[in-house]
């Protein structure tokens, strides 16, 4: 079904593009700006608390120094992207362009504070050389996605839309939603009621009186529910008032030398992790796609990139990247001050120190739904943006992800009992059920990993086993260096897998001889008119009430295309 998604009052792109009466800000980016805003509070909160909590960093350096050099790369990164959704906007003459959302990377937040600077810290006992190696890490991850900007585009061409969009699915059902979800109904009675807030305002057209923002009023219903059941505490809201301090960015390259000079042994998690970062903002650019918003991905690595380095320079070991979500925005309203907005506010927060004042203030639960939401549409977009046959691939690509959070839930819990999967012993884990070696291997670099998986498989339903193949052979290399698959980055690091990657390439490569691939496949027989137009009628994505016309949400769905 071919829609019409010009305006009737937007001019055409071309030279009346630069003419267009473009806001600054829209009803639909009240909604958007406390959505994303609260999202990336509750990161910033989480940061927070594990820099203190976990690596023992004082205070008055994670308020002073850490925070304000976060809230700069906040602000920076995030008024980056709200001129290049204008110029997007002007380009191609529409007022519908949504920016794409920035701020701290959730699954770097828990790697770089137990896999990289926990362990030095239970080492040395030093948490300043914790933190030194957190800025090594951070900065490394910065130089890789740069690098990664010139070989990006051209990975995002040759991969299937079901891989990119399925693996970005996995991430946001796992390490998105899941730990939430647990904090909803760990609290129930707060989170709940907020959730269905959300859920309402975000996915129906149902609207409050005078188009009151649906995310401040959850916050406030779940923040006054918390305060009036008990959950709160006064004392501490007190103390927290007491520990406010005001912190201005200063340079940290003292602290960034003294990591850097020891970075070898931090490379078999950055290079990963950097590879990591350039493929989720790839999958998250083509999130942006198939919702209708075509941003040019070189663009966004390179900001990435940038925003780490120039973070890590001022003392922050957490890289900002593009967060998964776009669509979630776009569909509250969000266009393009939303995003900068939101920048602003929580850099404001982070340089006037108000970090532990908020955590005292704001029931958890009563936030975290917002992530929830953002899991529930990115995993429903997935299905949504690509063909039926594909939906396979998708849940393949999903399988990885799944598998990393599964291992790293096993590990947390063995951990908090004193012992690990190799002193449980593998046996004994099997016999409880748990399939932990498959896993773990499963898991490893499930990002790159998904896209693999998923792309092997969406070549084989669509029959071109020569891609097919060539994606196995791929998968087989990234295995014998250690990429997916394995725990280090190494030569001949999981060389049985490496092997069963090129089986299977193998097999693809001899399914082209066989007569009935060599034979054109017959047409699909086309649908009766009356079952083809409820057909169309049922894929119709519902308008948000938020939204401001149908072609925006119904046109990426109905006339995207596989990359590939």
């Amino acid at each position: 079904m071919s829609v019409d998604t010009t305006l009737p009052d937007s001019p055409t792109p071309g030279k009346d593009a630069a003419r267009l009466p473009l806001p600054w800000w829209t009803r639909g980016d009240t909604n958007a700006f406390f959505g994303l805003s609260f999202n990336i509070l509750v990161n910033v909160l989480t940061l927070t608390t594990l820099s203190i909590a976990v690596v023992k960093i004082p205070n008055h350096d994670v308020l002073g120094t850490m925070l304000p050099a976060l809230g700069v790369a906040l602000v920076l990164g995030n008024l980056y992207y709200m001129l290049l959704a204008r110029r997007l906007a002007r380009r191609e003459g529409r007022t519908t362009v949504t920016a794409l959302p920035y701020g701290p990377s959730v699954p770097h937040m828990f790697i770089v504070v137990f896999v990289v600077m926990l362990p030095i810290f239970l080492k040395t006992g030093d948490p300043m050389k914790a933190w030194s190696a957190g800025l090594a890490w951070a900065f490394m991850i910065g130089v890789i996605v740069m690098i990664g900007a010139l070989v990006g585009p051209y990975i995002r061409r040759v991969t299937p839309r079901a891989a990119m969009l399925g693996t970005l699915a996995g991430i946001s059902i796992t390490f998105i939603a899941m730990r939430p979800a647990a904090q909803i109904w760990d609290a129930a009675w707060i989170g709940l009621p907020v959730l269905a807030i959300l859920l309402i305002g975000f996915f129906t057209d149902v609207k409050l009186p005078g188009n009151v923002p649906i995310g401040l009023v959850a916050l406030l219903v779940g923040t006054a529910i918390g305060w009036i059941g008990g959950y709160m505490s006064v004392p501490e809201v007190t103390q927290a008032a007491h520990d406010i301090a005001v912190g201005l960015p200063t340079l940290r390259l003292n602290l960034l030398g003294d990591g850097l000079a020891n970075l070898s042994p931090l490379l078999a998690t950055a290079i990963p992790l950097g590879v990591y970062n350039f493929t989720e903002a790839m999958s998250n650019v083509e999130s942006a796609a198939a919702a209708g918003d075509s941003y040019n991905l070189r663009s966004v690595l390179l900001a990435d990139g940038f925003g780490a380095i120039v973070g890590s320079a001022f003392g922050s070991p957490f890289p900002p990247a593009v967060y998964i979500g776009h669509p979630g925005w776009k569909d509250a309203g969000g266009r393009t001050g939303y995003s900068l907005a939101s920048g602003v506010v929580i850099g404001l927060m982070c340089l006037l120190g108000l970090f532990g004042l908020l955590a005292t203030v704001l029931p958890n639960p009563a936030i975290v739904p917002i992530l929830l939401y953002i899991g529930l549409l990115i995993g429903a977009q997935a299905f949504q943006a690509v063909p039926k046959v594909h939906a396979v691939a998708v849940v393949a690509a999903l399988l990885p992800n799944l598998a990393e959070w599964a291992t790293g839930q096993i590990d947390n819990a063995l951990a908090a009992a004193g012992t690990t999967a190799d002193k449980v012993g593998m046996s004994a884990l099997g016999q409880a059920g748990v399939v932990y070696d498959g896993l773990k291997i499963l898991g490893n670099g499930g990002v790159l990993a998904g896209l693999v998986l998923g792309a092997i498989v969406t070549f084989i339903l669509d029959k071109r086993f020569v891609p097919a193949a060539i994606a196995a052979g791929i998968g087989a290399v990234l295995c014998w260096v250690g990429l997916i698959h394995a725990t280090e980055v190494a030569w001949a690091a999981a060389p049985k897998v490496a092997l069963g990657y090129l089986f299977l390439g193998l097999i693809c490569l001899g399914c082209t001889l066989l007569p009935s691939v060599r034979t054109p496949a017959e047409p699909e027989p086309a649908l009766p008119e009356d079952t083809a137009t409820a057909t169309e009628k049922r894929t119709e994505p519902k308008e948000s009430a938020s939204s401001t016309e149908t072609a925006e949400s119904t046109a990426p769905v109905e006339t995207a295309a596989s990359p590939a």
